[in-house]
């Protein structure tokens, strides 16, 4: 089993959900991101999503978008990306990683040269959040070659055929975006997240994760009520950029994932 499918077996033996954490690669600064990243495992976190910074990331909010950039400023690349998951993996060999992020930085370093490298940098899955089923066979076969998960995103909005075409071909996990908006603005309808929930796993045994809008310890726990993990990330990310200046940022938020762990 991959690394990810081997995590949710643990966890449901275990009878607890995933905490899946989000930081984005080279912020505040290279050095505070790998420092954070590489405590993330011992602070609770089951899986590690490393966002790719992008300049025109569509689907994020204001949190994130401004990290994205803070980190394009501090000259992270496609490259320093890699290199940060790699270094991950060298201390934290079963913790699953992935990467997240949009097509065009891919694209522009080359699809077999970035799925032969993420391969090698212990790279579990990618989320491509602009890169739709019908269009994912640009990457998905060498990915699946290698071993590789192509995460797929389900909303609110996906429902009927359109939810059959999203399921056709993922793996590892499913995730759900719990709004219809970008991330760390508005709260979930957690009644309506379940109902949709019971149609998504009459179709497919892949657990899901459950993701923008959880902010808080107590948004954790109520979301990990419906899904096999919740997904945090513009309140890690903010916290990380209000403390930037702070020797103590990574051990803040450490607490801060302590304290979502223990919630769920």
């Amino acid at each position: 089993m991959s690394r990810i499918e081997t995590r949710f077996k643990e966890l449901k033996e275990a009878g607890r959900k995933g905490l899946v954490t989000f930081v984005t690669a080279g912020d505040p600064s290279l050095q505070g991101s790998n420092d954070v990243l590489n405590i993330l495992p011992e602070a609770g976190a089951d899986f590690i999503e490393i966002g790719m910074p992008f300049s025109d990331p569509m689907a994020d909010g204001p949190a994130i978008q401004a990290s994205s950039l803070r980190a394009l400023e501090n000259g992270m690349t496609v490259q320093g990306t890699l290199d940060l998951a790699k270094t991950l993996r060298s201390n934290h060999a079963d913790t699953p990683i992935v990467l997240m992020g949009y097509y065009n930085p891919i694209y522009k370093y080359g699809r077999e040269v970035f799925i032969t490298a993420a391969s090698e940098s212990g790279v579990d899955g990618l989320i491509i959040v602009d890169l739709p089923p019908e269009e994912d066979h640009e990457i998905r076969p060498m990915a699946e070659k290698l071993g590789i998960d192509i995460i797929r995103l389900i909303t609110p909005t996906t429902v009927g055929t359109r939810l059959d075409k999203v399921l056709a071909g993922a793996s590892g996990f499913l995730y759900y975006v719990s709004i219809t908006g970008v991330t760390g603005t508005k709260s979930a309808n957690i009644d309506e997240i379940a109902k949709h929930m019971e149609v998504i796993k009459s179709k497919t045994d892949l657990p899901v994760a459950v993701g923008f809008g959880i902010k808080t310890p107590e948004d954790a726990a109520n979301m990990s009520k419906v899904c096999d993990g919740v997904i945090v990330g513009s309140a890690i990310v903010q916290t990380m950029s209000e403390n930037k200046d702070n020797p103590e940022m990574p051990q803040m938020v450490s607490e801060q994932v302590k304290a979502l762990a223990k919630a769920i």
